[in-house]
């Protein structure tokens, strides 16, 4: 008999892969933006670091919040229908049960041993087995608040501070090309990571997340200069 393998599946790093490349993405492009809009206005090294600075307290901060209120949100809803379902199986455990059987007769399993299965899980844990196979409720996606606000503070602020550093280490004269070029390349390297952890290609992760960040700081940048003159 071949020996049971229990496989490492990467779909087990959804919930907070996504909150980290969100965050470090955020980071990079929103403070390199913010560097480059006011670097391209012409103004002293000091405000341009300034800006920058506050742009990652007030983005961290910010994904932090909205992480925690998004993701709470997701896990009230999950909440209310547990609550629900609990509810429905202490009125008509019989219904539910056969409810149950009918999931798995449509996944195509035979109607007796649907029945059988059904009658078994429930057995064991009734409101696991409808969280999983009714409502799509498990272990795996359930919403984590707290997580999903410190991952993406944390990963904010890393990504944040890349072009904060590029500051820091340019010469004047080369400083808006170095911190544009030096951020996109931040941003493809986080691109093959997250890629990377997700199990995915890494060519089209890389080129979507540079493509959209170029065009961010290119248009702040843009807009900057434009204002600056004006001004």
């Amino acid at each position: 008999m071949s020996r049971l393998h229990k496989g490492a599946h990467l779909v087990a790093r959804i919930g907070w892969l996504r909150s980290a490349v969100l965050g470090a993405n955020d980071g990079i492009i929103s403070t390199a933006s913010l560097i480059l809009g006011v670097a391209s206005a012409a103004v002293s090294r000091g405000d341009i670091l300034l800006t920058g600075i506050a742009g990652l307290v007030a983005g961290a901060m910010s994904m932090a919040a909205g992480e925690y209120v998004s993701v709470s949100s997701q896990s009230d809803t999950e909440h209310a229908d547990l609550a629900r379902e609990k509810r429905e199986l202490a009125d008509d455990p019989v219904f539910e049960r056969e409810e149950l059987a009918q999931i798995y007769v449509a996944r195509g399993v035979e109607a007796g041993l649907a029945r059988e299965v059904s009658k078994q899980l429930m057995a064991k844990d009734a409101l696991s087995a409808h969280a999983r196979d009714e409502l799509g409720i498990s272990e795996i996606s359930t919403a984590r608040p707290v997580q999903a606000a410190l991952a993406s503070a944390a990963t904010f602020s890393a990504g944040a501070a890349a072009p904060l550093v590029l500051v820091l280490v340019s010469p004047s004269n080369v400083l808006i090309p170095a911190v544009a070029a030096g951020s996109l390349l931040f941003l493809s390297l986080l691109g093959a990571i997250g890629a990377k952890a997700g199990g995915a290609g890494l060519l089209k992760p890389t080129m979507r997340v540079t493509f959209w960040g170029a065009c961010a700081m290119g248009l702040t940048a843009g807009i900057g200069a434009v204002v600056g003159k004006v001004v």
